[in-house]
């Protein structure tokens, strides 16, 4: 090859070394490329989002310091009584007096929400339609229109609502005849189902009273839930369970201490109708004691958020001749760091 030819080569390979060195200078100098990222990103950790950054702010649960509890005061004999004060009685909440004492009041005039929990199961079927008319005729003089709400739910093997919340007594007393009896019994999945699924959803804007009124025979052969897991989610919506036994055989049965058990943890009470026709004057019997009880709120000592049940004592300071029938405890909230650690609300 001459040196002509030499040259040309020399030419065109300092050419090419240029055009190299100065694509790398550019890929050096240029900005990534959306959706790339240098090499050496791996080791640099990218800038936050300041939005995602906000959001990751630990968020603080307001929990509520206050705890309601709603009693009942007899004398020895059963009888209601109804003037008394807040100097009459001591509170015990977890084995201790409340920190202190925010509220105390006679409600005689508090909205109700009522939840009729009717037993439809085969056991019940001879005395089925008497009882319907007693509890049609409870919720008639019970519930006040724009004031009072009622749920009417009908089980065996399982909970069906035949009408939702309402003041409507019409509506309530179509949803009792759309009971009908048949199949097995699931009382506790029944209970369990009002006060998680309806008490408990409901809303509450304003002080209110919770009650379940349970019309069964007691036994129980179908649930999934025990007996005590439904008191505890009634403790839990804070409803008072009054018990109206559909046993007339004349004796007590087991499914009555159950119905006993269930009406006495969460301060209400067990009626126990041997005749048929007294059904209706149970009903009437827990219709005047709704009227008659007494509210006292306060904040308890040594409160910590951690889901633990703490008992409460509502104490009369003159025991001898007085009764007081309330819920026997409530839960505690849980806090984020309890929760993490196992704890169940």
């Amino acid at each position: 090859m001459g040196t002509l030819g030499t040259t040309i080569l020399r030419t065109a390979a300092a050419l090419l070394l240029l055009l190299f060195l100065s694509g790398a200078i550019w890929a050096q100098s240029a900005p990534a490329a959306p959706g790339t990222q240098p090499a050496n990103a791996a080791s640099t950790p990218p800038a936050q989002n300041t939005d995602d950054a906000s959001d990751s702010v630990t968020k603080l649960k307001v929990f509520t310091e206050e705890v309601n509890v709603v009693f009942t005061v007899t004398d020895k004999h059963g009888k209601r009584i109804t003037d008394l004060k807040q100097a009459d009685f001591q509170v015990v909440d977890d084995n201790k007096p409340p920190a202190e004492i925010h509220s105390f009041r006679a409600e005689t005039n508090l909205p109700l929400q009522v939840g009729l929990l009717i037993d439809a199961s085969n056991s019940v079927r001879d005395r089925f339609k008497f009882e319907q008319e007693s509890a049609i005729e409870f919720l008639n003089q019970t519930v006040r229109p724009h004031f009072d709400l009622a749920f009417v739910v009908g089980f065996d093997v399982t909970p069906e609502v035949t009408q939702d919340f309402t003041d409507n007594t019409e509506a309530l007393a179509h949803g009792v005849h759309e009971l009908r009896p048949g199949g097995g019994t699931a009382l506790y999945d029944a209970l369990y189902f009002a006060c998680r699924d309806k008490l408990l959803k409901a809303p509450k804007n304003t002080a209110v009273r919770r009650a379940v009124i349970l019309l069964s025979d007691g036994e129980d052969n179908q649930s999934h839930v025990t007996r005590e897991e439904a008191i505890d989610m009634a403790q839990r919506a804070e409803a008072i369970v009054y018990t109206i036994s559909t046993n007339v055989s004349g004796t007590k049965g087991a499914g009555d201490k159950v119905l006993e058990r269930i009406a006495d943890a969460t301060g209400g009470r067990a009626f126990f109708p041997f005749q048929i026709r007294d059904v209706a004057n149970a009903f009437s019997e827990i219709q005047d004691e709704l009227r008659s009880q007494y509210s006292i709120a306060y904040k308890p000592a040594d409160l910590k958020y951690d889901g633990h049940y703490r008992t409460i004592e509502i104490i009369a300071n003159d025991r001898k001749n007085l009764r007081v029938r309330s819920r026997r405890g409530w839960y505690s909230p849980v806090s984020d760091s309890a929760s993490t650690t196992g704890v169940n609300r």
